[in-house]
């Protein structure tokens, strides 16, 4: 049985299929048709703005595959088979479309990679919060089983289904990726046959009408106490609040306090001078706000997510030596709207 199915989406007058080239052709093209007037806002912040993926929010915009492929004939045989199911794809063909490796002295501890183009690897794909991500076994100009398993070990990316293809003759290489964690490790013929039932069986997609309907409840009593908390700048109390109002809830706006405990907790990072806490924390932030309306039980989540950038721009801007000279003023309260 095909999950997730659905009728090709072509919006009049917009490309849906970014074809393969490199990550900066895509970050200033329209093909997801993100805002490009940002230009009084500082430039990590006009990526923010430029990339994040509106599927999040838009339920009518198509889920998106990121593609670490290279083969230009197969690239085209996998483009021709998401458009036909209505589905998006970002190629990524080479790991130095990321920037540079890191330097061995600076190698990092277990979690998000921060530093160097795996840093810009968790960034990117935090931000587009993509259905699935595809890589090729054969692509040596990937570093597959490094980005394979630190993927699916950090907590802001471990729920984003991985699937390789590679040679059925290589059982050393699909048992490498399988061990790094991926979610499902094919023959090249199989993937090939089934493409479109495969892609549809594990991309993961927002179920944005349970968002909205859980979203039209109203915000437990718990959270708005936590919420009060978190406006006072008590981060720590906040966290206690939110997550207990999140442990009893059961419906899919469990998330929304989830975002905001974790918001807190990027903040009192920040106070307590953890550049590398403070970012992990907004880093895994994003998949619990972004896929929210941009209001939920009352809570102005589209104004907490703007924020959120901001914070993240200015902290990232300033490095681990300068987060003790974070501006604090840029901590908004979590704002209201009342009916």
């Amino acid at each position: 049985m095909i999950e997730n199915r659905r009728e090709p989406y072509r919006p009049p007058g917009r490309e849906i299929i970014a074809q393969p080239g490199s990550l900066d052709e895509f970050n200033t093209s329209n093909n997801l048709g993100y805002n490009s007037t940002c230009a009084t806002l500082p430039n990590r912040l006009i990526e923010i703005v430029k990339l994040r993926d509106p599927l999040m929010t838009d339920p009518t915009t198509p889920p998106l595959i990121v593609a670490f492929v290279a083969d230009l004939m197969f690239t085209m045989r996998i483009a021709k088979v998401v458009e036909h199911i209505g589905y998006r794809i970002i190629w990524i063909e080479s790991a130095d479309q990321l920037g540079s490796l890191i330097l061995q002295h600076e190698l990092e501890t277990p979690g998000e990679l921060l530093r160097g183009r795996e840093g810009r690897l968790f960034d990117q794909v935090t931000l587009w919060q993509p259905a699935l991500l595809l890589f090729d076994l054969n692509n040596a100009a990937i570093p597959w089983r490094e980005w394979i398993a630190a993927l699916k070990s950090a907590a802001a990316t471990r729920r984003i289904p991985v699937m390789c293809f590679g040679s059925h003759e290589d059982v050393a290489t699909m048992s490498a990726a399988k061990s790094a964690g991926a979610d499902a490790v094919l023959a090249r013929s199989r993937f090939t046959a089934d493409m479109p039932a495969l892609f549809q069986r594990y991309a993961r997609i927002p179920d944005h009408t349970a968002l909205g309907a859980a979203c039209a409840e109203p915000l437990a009593d718990l959270a708005r106490q936590g919420i009060a908390r978190f406006n006072q700048g008590e981060y720590y109390p906040a966290h206690d609040l939110l997550e207990e109002a999140w442990v009893v809830d059961e419906s899919a706006g469990r998330d929304l306090y989830r975002g905001i405990l974790q918001v807190g907790i990027a903040y009192y990072q920040i106070e307590q001078g953890n550049y590398r806490g403070a970012v992990k924390m907004l880093l895994r932030v994003r998949q619990w706000l972004d896929p929210l309306p941009d209001t939920c039980r009352g809570v102005n989540v589209a104004a907490l997510r703007a924020n959120v950038d901001r914070v993240y721009a200015a902290l990232v801007a300033l490095g681990p030596d300068g987060v003790k000279e974070f501006d604090r003023s840029l901590f908004a309260k979590v704002t209201l709207i009342e009916a």
